[in-house]
């Protein structure tokens, strides 16, 4: 393949490498992902405009309901649309959304704050967050999983660059005036993401098909029109997205609060600390975090390859219910900054490993659409997780550590028993013959087994054993929750 492609801009041609193409759109989930930052500013908001812990807790879980919902449209629209178009519209809208959002702060209005960071703003990051993983993904077929890896880490590390470096040296800058930070982070966002967003485009037709002839093909074309209907409705998609659900809401409510919880944590271990300082404890956890979130979208997505996607969400599961029943009860802030730590690495390796299952049980054809439904999951998952977060944090201020993770334990074990309806290394559905939902799968080397049988283990695996895994998750949950409530009370 030609090192240089050429692209139309504005209609003129260009000559754009693809690898500045991957580097594009990292740079745009890098600025899109600052979103998990949002904890950075929570203390700050409640101190000088009075707003409680569940207001700003709203805004974050608007914003990331937004985002699910804007994001599953713009999967569906993607081929309509073309990428370059959405991710401008997505630039535009996030960098809007922060400067109303300044604007919103200099009235001290809430509803307005959520009309411009949580609607405009969320809005623009799921346009831009969907687009430039589709649109790397036709650069690179050969690497489809390397590339989008390297993409999405963007996105998780993308609170490192706010947290570290944009809201310390605005904030020192305006004097920790919000109105300015937010204006100001509108203003950087907008001149970075939005030229930026004009080289987001799809290789050349040509280039389409060389590339593709390069890439193996392990599926044939599905033009049924009721094929993501009957894909989105089937009970293997609900269960998948309910493990994507929970695996979501864990994580989230520990990136919107990460850093309050943090600092709760050293005031306990040392009262006389001075808020500066505790804030800075709570940046750096958010910048470590976010490389954690980053490095396990890479880490998680590769070793699903070798192990398994279901292996995968079930190993990402039963280790959070663990590590979420340490937390309860850990009181040192440095093992408690690591525990937090592997639960963000986990909560990136849910989306590395989603698109592929989804590929895997689906087929390839379709499957951004797909994939933009189950992104729905995303945009419940961050208004229940950082709601019910905020409101223990206003309302049981002592035992909000407590509550927080034991009930993300017992969600953790509803996604566990979940996962154990799906029992195959490399699952792929058996579609009966006189389903509209059917591809045609060609045998394909070191698959032959599977793709012959039916292999689907939900439909043929016993009612007794799935009940009896259930049981057993029940029990040892509730066992660990009682357990684990009573070392607390003493």
């Amino acid at each position: 393949m030609a090192a240089m492609s050429l692209v139309q801009i504005s209609g003129i041609p260009f000559p754009v490498p693809r690898v500045m193409i991957a580097g594009v759109c990292t740079v745009l989930h890098l600025c899109f992902g600052t979103v998990y930052a949002w904890s950075f500013f929570q203390v700050l908001l409640v101190r000088q405009l009075g707003w409680t812990f569940t207001d700003t807790a709203m805004a974050f879980g608007f914003a990331i309901f937004s985002l699910g919902v804007s994001a599953a449209w713009a999967g569906v629209q993607l081929p309509k649309l073309g990428p370059r178009r959405l991710a401008f519209l997505g630039s535009v809208m996030f960098s809007a959304g922060y400067l109303v959002a300044a604007f919103a702060l200099s009235q001290n209005s809430l509803a307005l704050f959520y009309l411009g960071y949580s609607v405009i703003g969320g809005i623009g990051l799921g346009m831009g967050y969907v687009t430039p993983v589709a649109t790397v993904a036709n650069w690179f077929p050969e690497h489809k999983g390397l590339a989008t890896g390297i993409v999405m880490m963007g996105f998780g590390v993308g609170a490192l660059l706010l947290s570290k470096l944009l809201a310390p040296v605005l904030l020192v800058y305006t004097d920790e005036d919000l109105t300015n930070v937010f204006m100001w982070l509108g203003v950087t966002f907008g001149v970075i993401t939005i030229p930026a967003s004009l080289l987001v485009v799809n290789p050349p037709r040509e280039e389409t098909t060389a590339l593709e002839q390069a890439a193996p093909s392990l599926f044939t074309e599905e033009d049924d029109p009721h094929y993501v209907k009957n894909c989105v409705k089937s009970r293997e998609f609900l269960v998948m997205w309910v493990i994507f659900f929970v695996n979501i809401v864990a994580g989230i409510s520990v990136i919107s609060f990460q850093s309050p919880l943090l600092q709760d944590i050293w005031k306990l271990t040392d009262p006389t600390i001075e808020p500066k300082v505790l804030a800075s404890y709570g940046a750096t956890l958010i910048a470590v975090s976010s490389v954690c979130n980053g490095v396990g979208r890479l880490l998680w997505g590769l070793l699903s390859d070798y192990i398994g996607r279901v292996r995968v969400f079930r190993i990402l599961l039963a280790t959070q219910m663990v590590v979420f029943g340490m937390l309860m009860t850990e009181r040192d802030p440095w093992i408690f900054s690591i525990l937090l730590c592997y639960v963000l690495l986990c909560f990136g390796g849910g989306f590395a490993t989603i698109p592929s299952f989804i590929s895997d049980v689906f087929g390839t054809k379709k499957m951004s659409s797909i994939y933009g439904f189950i992104l729905t999951a995303w945009a419940i998952a961050g208004v229940l997780g950082p709601l019910y977060a905020g409101y223990l944090k206003d309302s049981y201020p002592n035992k909000v550590v407590i509550y927080c993770f034991l009930i993300g334990v017992l969600v953790l074990s509803i996604g566990f028993v979940f996962s154990m309806l799906l029992n195959n290394d490399r699952i792929r559905i058996y579609w009966s013959l006189t389903s509209p939902c059917q591809e045609r799968r060609p045998r394909s080397r070191g698959f032959s087994d599977r793709f012959s049988a039916d292999l689907v283990g939900v439909r043929h695996r016993t009612r007794a054993n799935v009940a009896r895994d259930i049981l057993d998750v029940t029990r040892t949950t509730l066992a660990f929750s009682r357990a684990t409530l009573a070392r607390a009370s003493r």
